[in-house]
């Protein structure tokens, strides 16, 4: 597979995420680590299914234990700091802590072998930054020292989801079909924490368990699959400045949807994301240009 196609693939994650807050609505009031558990159920159970279908199940006995808990922590333990961030400080702002990630992939990216960091990937991370921060904080009340605990936790997580991500760069010869073990593994430590710490309260009518479903399918399933693909194949620092288009798909989703109304500052995160993907994607055609010259050289 090409480095373009790769990041084609990779960016399929992004869109898929973009409906992560429309389902999340739609599944409500399933507690969060019960939804985490039943979407991951999903999830990996489809993996390993695609995995047995495709003669590839073999591959799995051969992946090191040592990956299979690095991808389980990354998993898991993103999804477990998100909840808990969101339930000690005020969604927006800890949201916003969280939405780092992007920006720090493009910045642990530059430490790669093989990888260049532009300016360019800086300045379209920046803005990117700045793009779903127009979105995220819009409603929000501003930082307060009482809500620390969980502004660290949302950091925490920033810093878990980039450095899965970089990371996995390093173990590429890992296959895609090990996301699958990473996912039955996430539920599995799910169900126990939801039976230990939540009510159990399960999806609503047809809309709930659809939307349920759906998630598993999705932005929690495919997306971690497609995703693995991107960042081990793929232009890591342009799916780090692209990924910021992900709350503004979202933000547009629930406005087509009905549940979020149309605003300028939805305008204007959409131009700041733009503009970032456009000098971000030049800076990583700058570096192609620049490699493919210095290849055919070397011939």
């Amino acid at each position: 597979m090409t480095r373009s196609k790769a990041t084609a693939v990779g960016f399929v994650a992004v869109l898929l995420w973009a409906l992560l807050a429309l389902l999340t609505v739609g599944s409500a009031p399933t507690p969060p680590l019960l939804l985490n558990a039943i979407c991951f159920s999903v999830g990996g159970t489809l993996g390993l299914i695609w995995t047995a279908a495709s003669g590839k199940l073999g591959q799995l006995r051969n992946v090191s234990w040592k990956i299979y808990v690095f991808g389980t922590v990354g998993l898991f333990g993103y999804h477990a700091l998100y909840f808990s961030a969101l339930r000690l400080a005020p969604a927006a702002e800890a949201g916003l802590i969280a939405y780092l990630w992007p920006l720090l992939i493009v910045l642990m990216s530059g430490l790669l072998p093989g990888e260049t960091l532009r300016r360019g990937h800086l300045v379209g991370a920046g803005l990117g930054f700045a793009g779903a921060a127009t979105i995220i904080a819009g409603g929000g009340t501003g930082f307060q020292v009482q809500y620390l605990p969980g502004y660290g936790l949302a950091l925490l997580c920033a810093l878990t989801w980039s450095g899965y991500s970089v990371v996995s760069r390093l173990v590429g010869s890992a296959p895609t079909s090990s996301v699958a073990v990473f996912c039955v593994a996430t539920a599995i430590a799910s169900w126990g924490l939801h039976f230990a710490l939540e009510d159990t309260v399960w999806p609503v009518g047809a809309l709930g368990w659809t939307s349920t479903l759906l998630l598993g399918l999705g932005p929690v399933g495919l997306a971690f699959y497609v995703w693995d693909i991107g960042v081990k194949q793929g232009d890591i620092q342009m799916l780090g400045t692209s990924s910021y288009s992900a709350p503004l798909l979202s933000t547009l989703v629930l406005v087509l949807a009905g549940i979020a109304a149309p605003s300028w500052g939805l305008a204007l995160a959409a131009a700041l994301i733009t503009a970032g993907a456009v000098i971000a994607a030049r800076s990583s055609a700058a570096t192609s240009r620049r490699d493919a010259s210095n290849t055919s050289g070397k011939g």
